[in-house]
């Protein structure tokens, strides 16, 4: 009876003492909304990422629709991209946006999804969903906020995020190519000069365009390829090597027709 009676008065203690640690951490995000911020900002600042978001949501919750309610938000998103909970930061900055999308932060909160998207760009080898999301995103930031102070770096990452999803089309394409499917192969190294001519993917791709065309038979297809290539990359190794294969049948780089796919690939790879 002692040992049961010892039981129950430990699950007392321990209840009460529980109970007064819920209503201390109750009173402590009640605080008024600039105290709550600061002590956020403070948090954030010593590395302290959860307790930051905690009181950044009870800003959300305590003091609804206010200025001190909108800074906190856009701060949560930071938080969460900074914890590396990337869906977290996209569900907050897309709230902040719907909620605030003509405030000088808006640019910010657009920033930060193409930031979490990019983040979780994987090798090239894998689904490049995450990329393709990233330059989306990043896009947004370019088109929407041109003066604001993200673009350059927005820049940035779309031209790494189209390489990515670039080298993506040329593995598969390289894939398609050593099985021998030529026509599967062609479409998506066309696809890579089409979609992505900014992109340090172009040469391989008109090289591997003069090699399947050659690998068909298909000479004249397969001389524009290498004089697209020339054209644009003279100094390519991928151009010596184009040539050195049309050399030898005693052919060499020709302009495609006009009106025909080289042409326009020449017009839309000059300056690139």
């Amino acid at each position: 009876m002692l040992v049961v009676c010892a039981a129950v008065g430990l699950s007392g203690c321990m209840s009460s003492k529980d109970d007064k640690m819920d209503v201390m951490a109750l009173a402590a995000e009640t605080d008024p909304a600039d105290v709550l911020y600061n002590q956020g900002l403070a948090n954030l600042n010593s590395g302290r990422l959860k307790e930051a978001s905690r009181k950044f949501d009870a800003i959300d919750r305590q003091h609804p629709y206010t200025e001190w309610a909108r800074k906190a938000l856009v701060m949560k998103a930071f938080t969460s991209y900074r914890s590396g909970d990337y869906e977290e930061a996209v569900t907050a900055s897309r709230r902040y946006l719907s909620l605030y999308p003509a405030s000088d932060d808006a640019a910010y909160a657009q920033y930060i999804i193409g930031l979490s998207y990019f983040r979780q760009i994987p090798d090239v080898t894998r689904d490049q969903k995450s990329a393709a999301r990233a330059v989306a995103a990043m896009q947004e930031v370019v088109d929407r906020y041109p003066d604001s102070e993200y673009v350059e770096d927005a820049k940035a990452k779309i031209r790494y995020a189209n390489d990515q999803l670039a080298g993506k089309e040329m593995q598969i394409g390289r894939y398609y190519l050593e099985r021998r499917e030529y026509l599967a192969a062609i479409n998506r190294f066309k696809r890579v000069v089409d979609v992505y001519p900014r992109t340090r993917q172009v040469e391989e791709a008109l090289a591997r365009l003069t090699e399947a065309y050659y690998a068909m038979g298909l000479t004249q297809e397969a001389q524009a390829s290498a004089s697209v290539l020339g054209q644009n990359f003279p100094d390519s190794q991928w151009y010596a090597d184009s040539y050195k294969l049309l050399q030898s049948k005693g052919l060499e780089p020709r302009e495609g027709g006009a009106g025909s796919w080289f042409a326009d690939a020449t017009r839309k790879l000059v300056g690139a």
